[in-house]
């Protein structure tokens, strides 16, 4: 073949063009996640920080959605991904390469021993979710399920049907056979501080909300969207307790809080003396290249043997390069590490704003999972959304990114890459210091 001219494809950096064209071509359902009032355009990143098309710096306390989970652009991620695309870009499903299968198998080795553990690589860890659901009740012949309400599993229309937050259920009919329990949130939740209380209270849903025969109940070790609401101390074993009893599976929601992000283990579920039949993985998985995975008890996942189920991207050469290069980084980096002190200081840093200001009426997390929640008044608990918009975008101007989120819309979220360094602690807290006295002073 002659060699053609290349034609350069155009990329424009003008702000006022780049909003104008997404608004243009951009469906309303990928337009509407846009927390901002004035769109966050981001151009390159690099570790822990972010620059806008400005050239304004600003520190990622979001990952980008904790997707990014070593750093941006960390030049091993970024090595492996360009050697993989440069041999061979993606190899189906349908035919064989070693480096996923090489990933499976390094994943299988995180998991807890005397189990024999079965990898399935999906595109998105909604896509997860959706596989997780299925083998669970294919598995057990049952078809009910338990989530918790102020939960986030996704948004696509399996998903979102086990997820507890009104932002991401649209107005159409949902998955049957889904029942919700009260979420065990030490702040403000519906039976108080405490564990025994909400595992009574899922006792009466199984009772009076379903046949008593369990497919499972899927939890997030520490609710992301939610807020950072972690499970109290005995809560996961004994909801587990609770539904192997009546026949279900232990389903675990890793997207947001595994790889590492609580300081405590690679998987945040390890902390609560479980072990899951299920876990879903996603996010940080490969760095930002898009990835997902449902790790399995062969027992389980065999019980969807004999048909096909197939995920076009899941097990893409290039994903899982990028996918076996965060697992080492994690380890030969000691991030897990990183993640508990350096998050250990900075929600000490946020406790101290606690005392400062009193609109602040929780300041709650472990690790790299943080939150701050904003309310009118520390007695009533009433949620501050107005003020807590308002504080988030003076962050941004102070040079943060980070995320409003929760039902109410009324908390701080903060879950940054896994390189968010102890020099970083003080700008960050001094920001939000700046932020939340320019709400003094309106």
């Amino acid at each position: 073949m002659d060699q053609q001219t290349e034609t350069p494809l155009p990329v424009t950096w003008s702000t006022d063009e780049i909003v104008a064209r997404r608004d243009r071509y951009f469906a309303a359902t990928q337009r509407a996640f846009v927390p901002y009032e004035k769109p966050l355009i981001i151009k390159r990143g690099q570790g822990q920080y972010v620059w806008d098309e400005l050239d304004n710096r600003l520190i990622d306390l979001l990952g980008m959605n904790l997707c990014i989970s070593v750093g941006h652009a960390h030049p091993r991620v970024v090595k492996a991904v360009q050697e993989q695309v440069a041999e061979l870009t993606h190899c189906t499903t349908m035919f064989y390469h070693p480096v996923p299968a090489h990933f499976a198998e390094e994943l299988a080795q995180t998991m807890p021993e005397g189990h024999d553990w079965v990898v399935h690589f999906t595109n998105s860890g909604t896509e997860a979710i959706d596989l997780a659901l299925m083998m669970a009740r294919l598995a057990t012949g049952n078809m009910d399920m338990i989530a918790l309400r102020n939960s986030y599993h996704g948004a696509t229309y399996g998903a979102q049907a086990v997820t507890g937050v009104m932002n991401f259920r649209h107005n159409t009919g949902q998955l049957s056979n889904i029942s919700f329990a009260a979420e065990p949130n030490q702040y403000r939740g519906a039976f108080g501080p405490g564990t025994q209380p909400y595992l009574d209270e899922l006792d009466r849903v199984i009772r009076h909300t379903t046949s008593g025969r369990l497919a499972g109940m899927i939890i997030e070790p520490v609710q992301g969207y939610g807020g950072i609401v972690p499970m109290p101390e005995g809560y996961m074993r004994g909801a587990f307790e609770h539904v192997r009893a009546h026949g279900g599976l232990a389903i675990v929601d890793e997207v947001q809080s595994g790889f590492g992000k609580t300081g405590d283990a690679m998987w945040c579920f390890e902390a609560h003396d479980v072990v899951p039949d299920i876990m879903v993985l996603a996010k940080g998985i490969g760095n930002g290249i898009p990835l997902g995975a449902v790790i399995a008890k062969r027992e389980v996942a065999e019980a969807m043997d004999g048909k096909f189920l197939f995920h076009t991207y899941g097990a893409n050469p290039a994903a899982c390069a990028a996918g076996r290069a965060v697992l080492q980084i994690i380890k030969d980096e000691d991030l897990i590490a990183n993640a508990r002190e350096v998050g250990a200081k900075l929600h000490d840093g946020l406790l101290d704003l606690q005392q400062r200001f009193p609109v602040i009426g929780d300041v709650r997390g472990r690790g790299f999972m943080q939150a701050v929640e904003l309310v009118k008044d520390r007695t009533t608990k009433d949620p501050a959304p107005a003020e807590t918009a308002f504080v988030f975008e003076r962050t941004r101007e102070h040079g943060l990114v980070l995320s409003k989120s929760g039902n109410d819309k009324n908390i701080l979220r903060m879950v940054p890459p896994l390189c968010l360094s102890m020099a970083d602690v003080d700008p960050v807290i001094d920001a939000f210091a700046q932020s939340f006295a320019d709400l003094e002073a309106r």
